[in-house]
């Protein structure tokens, strides 16, 4: 655990406080214990996405630096997205970079990643396949996030389709290859 500068705690404690009472719409937010330095949230997936039905966990790691310097953001669960990279998770967001101030918290921070769900920046692409595929197919692109999400982010699986739909997608994808 990282030990911060008293200035960083209370600013951390006001913020989780703030947190706690704070309605932030399909999120909400747990700390690691005592270390004030890992936030987890819970994002739902939001409605009329192909992250519908989803939990999303995420992390925040805060250091010493904060507030100056932003957080570092992570999908824990993985996800089908342009912003994140598939393979840590990381999240590229304006608000995780250029746009921090040192007002920004990280209640404002939990709902640009959220909103970030809803409308991706594919120029800003930490995946390329899926900034791509939301470019060029955007059917395709929601057909590969919605799958991404009911095989990792939903607790209840949909019902196994019948034998013969799954052999002819297997079919239609072995002839892709």
């Amino acid at each position: 655990m990282l030990t911060i500068r008293p200035e960083v705690a209370r600013r951390l404690m006001s913020e989780m406080k703030k947190l706690s009472n704070a309605e932030l719409g399909g999120i909400t937010v747990k700390m690691d214990g005592d270390n004030l330095t890992e936030f987890h949230a819970t994002i739902q997936g939001p409605e009329n996405t192909p992250f519908e039905g989803g939990e999303f966990q995420i992390k925040l790691e805060i250091t010493d630096e904060y507030p100056q310097k932003p957080p570092k953001g992570y999908f824990l669960t993985k996800i089908f997205h342009p912003n994140v990279n598939e393979e840590t998770g990381a999240i590229c967001l304006s608000t995780l970079s250029t746009d921090w101030t040192e007002d920004t918290g990280l209640d404002h921070l939990l709902l640009a990643i959220r909103c970030l769900l809803i409308q991706p920046n594919p120029e800003s692409a930490l995946n390329e396949e899926a900034g791509r595929l939301l470019l060029d197919n955007y059917e395709d692109y929601c057909s590969r996030a919605k799958l991404m999400t009911q095989v990792h982010a939903m607790k209840t699986k949909p019902a196994a389709a019948p034998k013969k739909a799954a052999a002819n997608q297997t079919k239609k994808r072995l002839k892709r290859l």
